[in-house]
């Protein structure tokens, strides 16, 4: 009887002072994302608020099953693989919508579902792809729907809003897991990284020591441009477009844009402003955000460029999901993507980083290319292993690495750069592109880590990298030195994609869509970094090192325009 009376007492209390209860069920539940660490949020910097009020909304997202993923896996290789006559022969949205859409009676199952909590079809919204359905409801509902789920505000301090998450793990009815992957908004938080920025200097600065002769200090458009023998070129053809993801509150100015290429712009052609902008836009200047647009708008000069912001409309949304979803949801979209957002692979269920996987596959057949930063915390470290990031770590995705000038007052040869983000995924095998090259590492490559650091068969990556340190931007009106971190490396890739696409489309060929196989195919289009290493585990300890051909600090190298151009217009 005393347990009964407790269960009472807390009811009241929570039914009185109004926080967000759920009721018991007799239903079996199952839980969704059992291997998903809901500690995260400690070491991570988050803290915990107030919990949810019961009356108080919020937005989910469910990821419906979807159909015929064998038949979607296949055809995105032969698209990717220039080997192959499928080659190039991308299907439209609507196509692709007609392939994976989920089936009547699973969108069915989950619209029951949901109205048995009083959620009605009036509160959700689909995308074309009807493969993710976005509802609103009350905290109450939320948690009644998701046994164990306990919905808290938590702050980052270097974010201005809170989101709502909660700090348990959940279950829906076992009959609901033949129909649903994950339920977004739930337990994920969103990736607080990016570029670091040292040094601000001012004008009299960039005045009396920005260019001397052939000395450069620091990295502007036209030393990459230089480096990467992109030379003149520009994108003249009119379907090329390019983009930059952006989240967490990180707005470029369009000023600094203006005053970025009055400073460094004058020794190519390029478009002035932004061709449009999806999302908000309307707070302070970000040092990302001016280093995605800035440079990806240099290397991809005249190519047309949209500004991808995604805040998360609802404090309770996961941005990067959301970005995905906006990408499915739309027919035309640029044919490049610049993303420098990752997260620790082991934080993350492998079922949500498998669905996610399915959204690269479905851009991929689409003809996009999405080209990621590998991370800035060299192999990472926990518990004396290494630590991969995703979606750096997912076969289905471009990765970027960082090196640095060998000579940092010249256009000289690079080595690999200690924070380059690189190593194998602890969760994905290797993808066959990468075998025999891998394998190759893995034999005689320098000084390789004790097999206990890492996963020998899995995907390793980077793919590709770029010169990633000593940026110049101008943020905020200031011009700023110093920048570094993949998020630099990643645009300035991306920019020379571009070009590559832009050459393709003027010969009536397809975009690259997926890159990777071409890339391995064609690593001597490449320059090889050879030297160089990225951080370990330890204090003073490395990680993994550069050597000839492909290695997980530097991927297969970094680009030579002329070489790579010649080579994509080889393919149908």
């Amino acid at each position: 009887m005393e347990g009964v009376k407790s269960a009472v007492l807390v009811t009241f209390f929570l039914t009185f002072f109004g926080l967000c209860s759920a009721k018991p069920s007799t239903q079996e539940y199952v839980l969704l994302e059992k291997n998903h660490d809901v500690e995260a949020w400690r070491v991570e910097g988050w803290e915990r608020l107030e919990r949810l009020r019961s009356s108080e909304e919020i937005f989910l997202t469910f990821a419906l099953k979807q159909s015929n993923l064998e038949s979607l896996e296949r055809i995105f290789w032969e698209v990717s693989d220039p080997k192959s006559e499928e080659y190039g022969k991308h299907l439209s949205l609507s196509n692709l919508t007609q392939l994976i859409a989920p089936s009547e009676a699973t969108i069915s199952a989950v619209q029951r579902w949901l109205r048995s909590y009083g959620v009605h079809s009036s509160d959700c919204s689909s995308i074309l792809t009807k493969d993710f359905m976005t509802c609103r409801m009350s905290c109450q509902s939320a948690e009644a729907m998701l046994v164990g789920a306990k919905f808290y505000r938590f702050k980052h301090a270097k974010l201005s809003k809170p989101v709502v998450r909660s700090d348990q793990l959940y279950s829906v009815p076992e009959s609901i897991t033949p129909h649903v992957d994950f339920v977004g908004g739930v337990l994920r938080f969103p990736a607080v990284n990016g570029p670091s920025s040292p040094k601000v200097f001012d004008h009299e600065f960039l005045d009396n020591m920005l260019i001397r002769d052939r000395i450069h200090i620091g990295v502007f458009p036209s030393v990459l441009r230089e480096r990467y023998n992109v030379s003149d070129v520009v994108g003249t053809h009119p379907d090329n477009r390019q983009s930059v993801a952006q989240f967490l509150e990180q707005y470029y100015s369009p000023t600094d844009l203006e005053e970025f290429f009055y400073l460094f712009g004058s020794s190519f052609k390029h478009l002035e402003k932004m061709t449009k902008v999806i999302g908000p836009d309307s707070g302070r200047s970000g040092i990302e955000a001016s280093l995605d647009t800035q440079y990806i708008m240099s290397l991809g000069a005249m190519v047309p460029t949209w500004f991808w912001s995604t805040g998360g409309r609802h404090e309770s949304q996961e941005p990067f999901l959301e970005w995905l979803l906006d990408v499915s949801n739309r027919s035309e979209v640029p044919w490049v993507h610049s993303v420098s957002y990752s997260d620790n692979e082991d934080t993350l269920d492998v079922a949500y980083m498998k669905r996610i996987n399915v959204e690269f596959q479905k851009a991929g057949v689409r003809g996009l290319t999405f080209l990621f930063a590998s991370g800035d915390n060299g192999a990472g470290c926990k518990k004396k292993k290494f630590r991969p990031m995703y979606p750096s770590s997912s076969p289905y995705v471009t990765t970027v690495g960082g090196t640095a000038f060998d000579d940092p007052f010249t256009v000289s040869d690079e080595y690999a750069y200690d924070i380059s983000g690189g190593g194998f995924s602890n969760v994905f095998s290797r993808p066959s592109y990468q075998t025999e090259v891998v394998e190759k590492y893995l034999k005689s490559g320098p000084h390789i880590p004790p097999p206990s650091y890492f996963n020998q068969t899995g995907r390793g990556f980077p793919d590709i990298s770029a010169v990633c340190n000593h940026f110049w931007i101008v943020n905020n009106m200031v011009p700023v030195p110093g920048v570094m971190g993949t998020s630099a490396s990643t645009p300035t890739v991306a920019g020379i994609i571009s070009l590559l696409n832009d050459a393709r489309l003027q010969k009536n060929k397809s975009t690259l869509g997926f890159l990777n196989p071409f890339l391995y195919q064609n690593a001597a289009t490449m320059y090889d970094v050879t030297s160089g290493y990225n951080d370990g585990c330890l204090s003073g300890d490395t990680g993994f090192y550069a050597t000839t051909g492909w290695d997980p600090v530097t991927g297969s190298g970094t680009p030579n325009f002329p070489a790579m151009v010649k080579a994509a217009l080889n393919y149908q």
